[in-house]
Parts: structure tokens; C-alpha cells; sequence
């Protein structure tokens, strides 16, 4: 199964991370990750077996997250799949000719290495890729 791409998380935009978690914690029993910092939002973990879902609040109103909340509201922000080579899979993209975000892998959150692929590119869903 390693050898095979997998959902690694779904990214939710917030714009309250206490009142979002509230569902998970308190319905669903999950207890988040401790909170993390990543281009310019706070997220927290939710896991789900072999799947997380990321809730995300922005830091300022000018980050990624805010931008999206303010033009779209909360909600799906994106999908990150889990590939067996990043490099590989942004090398397939540029051939392909699918609009990259991150020509270059840089890290997200806990470390990883995550590189988005463009809306445009993908019947306008973001897309992130990680190893």
C-alpha cells in the first residue's frame, strides 16, 4: 500500500478553531494534535485512521486562509495526497503540463514536505501533495 497514493488529509478553512473543533471533540470524541503554525494559519490535527482532517484559522486576514474565508467562507480548502515520491509526482505534473503552485517540495506542517498543485490545473479543487 505504500506504493500507492492515499488521502492524507483534508484541509478545512475556519475561521474559529475552538468553535469548529467543538463538533469532533464533543460528538465524535476526537482529541486534536496539539496546534501547529503553517503558511500563516493555525492548524489542528483531527485523525481519522490512516486520514486526518486539518482544521485551519487563519493568523491574519492576508494569509492563504484568510484570503480563502474571505472570498469563499469556511469550508473545503483542500485535499493533501499521500505519493510515494513527491518529486516524482511534481515531475509527472510538469510533463503532464498541470499549473504547479510549488515547483519545489518546502515544508508544512509537522515537517513534511508538501507542494500544491493549481485549481486551475484540477477542475478548481487545490490539491497538496506530500511524501
Amino acid at each position: 500500500m505504500a506504493d500507492r497514493p492515499r488521502i492524507a488529509h483534508v484541509g478545512i478553512a475556519v475561521p474559529d478553531l475552538e468553535a469548529a473543533v467543538a463538533f469532533y471533540r464533543d460528538v465524535l470524541g476526537i482529541v486534536p494534535g496539539p496546534p501547529e503554525t503553517a503558511d500563516g494559519a493555525t492548524i489542528l490535527s483531527l485523525h481519522f485512521g490512516d486520514s486526518d482532517v486539518e482544521l485551519l484559522a487563519p493568523l491574519t486576514t492576508a494569509s492563504p486562509i484568510g484570503k480563502f474565508l474571505a472570498k469563499r467562507g469556511p469550508g473545503i480548502h483542500h485535499i493533501c495526497y499521500r505519493v510515494p515520491n513527491l518529486d516524482a509526482a511534481l515531475e509527472a505534473c510538469r510533463v503532464a503540463g498541470y499549473r504547479l503552485v510549488d515547483e519545489i517540495p518546502r515544508r508544512g506542517a509537522a515537517g513534511r514536505r508538501i507542494a500544491f498543485v493549481h485549481p486551475k490545473a484540477t477542475e478548481g479543487i487545490l490539491i497538496e501533495l506530500t511524501d
